[in-house]
């Protein structure tokens, strides 16, 4: 192997590490221990709970959407990703830490709610330059593989930061450095290992992986220039219909993908009253689950296509979601909720694939912050119905139900999308 494909590969590699560096914050923190931590242990009440937790979730996507695409502008404007990155994860870093404050009493609900929306905010954004990279650093032949290969590394990394949180803090007669298990610092330690893990896992993506040169553009200037760009790259992109119906099929299916995360863990413990040790050991399974899905069908992404991948992968979807929400046996939960993972993966990366194809020459931040819209600009919808009709109901499974409406229409959408070859536009976005 040459020199310069050595570099290539550890520049891709050390890329494809961000997602297992940040997918710690997004299983432990966002799904599963801080999740149920919070509902049973601070807010103390399962209803409220939900309800609290998705109008948080719902808020910090509403800031995303409308931020995001402005925000990506800006930095096509001024070249380099990894700053962004590097704020951006900061932010995020230094609120999963603040985390270990929010002790179990209600008087830490808002405390709480505040550093998730914090750290949301600053994971979210991160990803949008993290994604937006991988043109520059794949060839359109293998970034299916590389999108893939670097999901099934983020569940990796989310499955090995569980196994750890289980094992060495939650479930030990006793907890190591003196914790105490009655005020649950046992449980609130593992929020400081999340961001440790994050930052520690950051770093090859900032030492080793090629970036685009600065343009030597002043942060000012940029800002005028970047909403210059974007309100041109809207009124082109609306020209261009299959990308729209793209990003309108994917603001569906991502937002019920979401709504999967934010609920998953709430669902285990209300519905059937998984202990929080329980719910860590059904997260270490469908992250296993998931980074085999993602592996596999990476392979699929550059063999079939990215909306190939992506419609099998909702079918996937549509029939385990709604096969866990059905059953009321233990076992079958666990089936189908294990099975439900290996079609996780995969959409998404398939998404991120398609995006990077199609996306014209130079706006790749622009898109991926539209993209970003897209994913977030509904991203209180599905939250805030799942929270909301769990509480008038007085149940979690009808609240969940709109996840798997969610995923119906957006495969109906994506049906009538085109391949990415046949979806790119014959003409630079200028």
């Amino acid at each position: 192997m040459s020199q310069q494909k050595k570099d290539q590969t550890r520049s891709l590699f050390s890329w494809a590490l961000y997602d297992w560096a940040n997918s710690a914050f997004f299983t432990v923190i966002q799904t599963f221990v801080f999740a149920t931590y919070f509902m049973q242990s601070v807010v103390q009440d399962e209803t409220l709970g939900s309800t609290l937790w998705g109008n948080t979730i719902g808020a910090a996507g509403v800031l995303i959407a409308l931020s995001a695409p402005f925000v990506g502008a800006i930095a096509d404007q001024m070249g380099r990703r990894k700053p962004w990155i590097a704020w951006f994860s900061l932010l995020c870093i230094l609120a999963t830490a603040g985390l270990w404050f929010v002790e179990p009493s209600q008087d830490f609900v808002i405390l709480g709610l505040v550093l998730v929306f914090i750290g949301t905010v600053g994971s979210e954004f991160a990803i949008i330059f993290y994604n937006a990279m991988l043109p520059d650093l794949a060839s359109k032949e293998r970034m299916g593989r590389w999108s893939g290969w670097a999901w099934g590394l983020g569940y990796a990394g989310g499955l090995a930061c569980l196994v750890v949180a289980l094992f060495v803090f939650v479930d030990v007669e006793t907890p190591p450095f003196g914790l105490d298990k009655e005020m649950a610092e046992h449980v609130r330690a593992t929020f400081l290992m999340v961001s440790v893990w994050y930052a520690l896992f950051s770093l090859p993506l900032f030492g080793f992986t090629n970036d685009r040169p600065r343009t030597g553009i002043a942060l000012k200037k940029a800002v005028k220039s970047g909403w210059q760009q974007l309100k041109t790259s809207i009124a082109n992109v609306r020209k261009y219909k299959y990308i729209v119906r793209f990003l309108i099929a994917r603001m569906i299916f991502i937002d019920a993908l979401a709504t999967v995360f934010a609920f998953g863990g709430i669902y285990a413990a209300g519905t059937f009253d998984f202990s929080e040790r329980e719910v860590l050991i059904f997260g270490i399974g469908l992250n296993v689950t998931a980074g085999l899905g993602a592996v596999l069908f990476a392979w699929l992404d550059d063999k079939l296509g990215s909306r190939t991948t992506m419609l099998y992968s909702l079918v996937g979807l549509i029939v385990t979601t709604t096969g866990v929400l059905i059953v009321t046996d233990l076992t079958w939960f666990w089936v189908f909720g294990l099975v439900l993972g290996i079609f996780v993966g995969p959409v998404q990366a398939a998404s991120r694939t398609y995006m990077a194809r199609v996306s014209p020459p130079d706006l790749e931040n622009q898109m991926f912050g539209l993209m970003a819209l897209s994913g977030k600009v509904t991203s209180f919808a599905g939250p805030l119905l799942v929270g909301w009709l769990t509480y008038f109901a007085d149940s979690q499974r009808i609240g969940m139900s709109v996840i798997v409406v969610l995923f119906v229409i957006g495969f109906i959408v994506l049906y009538f999308v085109p391949d990415a070859e046949d979806a790119r536009p014959n003409e630079p976005i200028t």
